[in-house]
């Protein structure tokens, strides 16, 4: 196996560089937009099996164009509430632009509309991703709402996480972008298939633009084969705030050092 890299080089992110170089993608930054930013860098820094500076802007480029620039968790139809994106998606219905009617309540009055940084429908994907999160998604699904939950779902949803696949298609980022090869137009498929790849493609070129004016280097760690799973961590100690990480994952990679 390849020597593993310093990770703290990878944690330690001149975020005031990064956040100047992408400033103008937003045309100005709102203090949620930063805050949501910087939950996506820490989450995918505890989380993610493989530390690449490309995955990471893929996911930042992936959030800045499912949430229409908020880079913070949304209903579905960006609805302002349970009812709102209920009535969204039965819009869709009687429009006949989808199959089926995913907001309609189970037995327990649940609905299952799209939630997150990516949308995440149906009862069966927030029960297989919530087992595979240690999360009940399915008994509560508004948990895809919390910033620290969503953010792992995303994670887990594009890369090759605790299900070693990318769980929203079946594809992964490590498909698209590992190595010499960085194809940020395939890597949509991780997501919505080829929908808006050219557009969302430029977004992430963006991002790692100024990922590396943050001096943040391509490849900084890589979880060994024989883990199995990335690291399990419960929501409520997962550090989201800026420079929160230091320790954290120090103690983390110090086995891999």
């Amino acid at each position: 196996m390849a020597a593993v890299l310093d990770a703290g080089a990878f944690a330690r992110l001149d975020r005031k560089k990064f956040f100047d170089a992408i400033r103008p993608l937003f045309g100005g930054l709102s203090q949620p937009q930063v805050d949501g930013i910087n939950r996506l860098i820490d989450g995918f820094l505890v989380y993610a099996f493989v530390l690449d500076r490309r995955h990471l802007a893929y996911i930042l480029a992936t959030s800045f164009h499912e949430t229409g620039r908020r880079m913070e968790p949304v209903r579905e139809g960006f609805a302002v509430s349970d009812a709102a994106a209920r009535r969204a998606v039965a819009s869709l219905y009687a429009q006949g632009k989808i199959s089926r009617n995913y907001a309609l309540p189970n037995a327990r009055g649940l609905s299952f509309y799209g939630r997150g940084d990516v949308q995440l429908t149906f009862e069966a994907n927030y029960a297989a991703m919530g087992k595979l999160l240690g999360i009940d998604l399915a008994g509560n699904p508004d948990l895809a709402l919390d910033p620290a939950v969503s953010a792992r779902i995303l994670i887990e949803g594009v890369t090759r996480g605790a299900s070693l696949k990318g769980d929203f298609t079946g594809k992964a980022l490590e498909d698209y972008i590992a190595g010499d090869r960085c194809d940020y137009v395939g890597a949509r498929r991780t997501v919505n298939g080829t929908d808006k790849a050219s557009l969302i493609a430029g977004y992430a070129e963006r991002f790692e633009a100024a990922l590396i004016a943050g001096g943040m280097p391509l490849i900084a760690a890589r979880m060994p084969d024989a883990l199995g799973k990335p690291p399990t961590v419960p929501v409520a100690d997962v550090p989201v705030q800026t420079g929160a990480l230091g320790g954290w994952l120090s103690s983390l990679f110090r086995w891999a050092s």
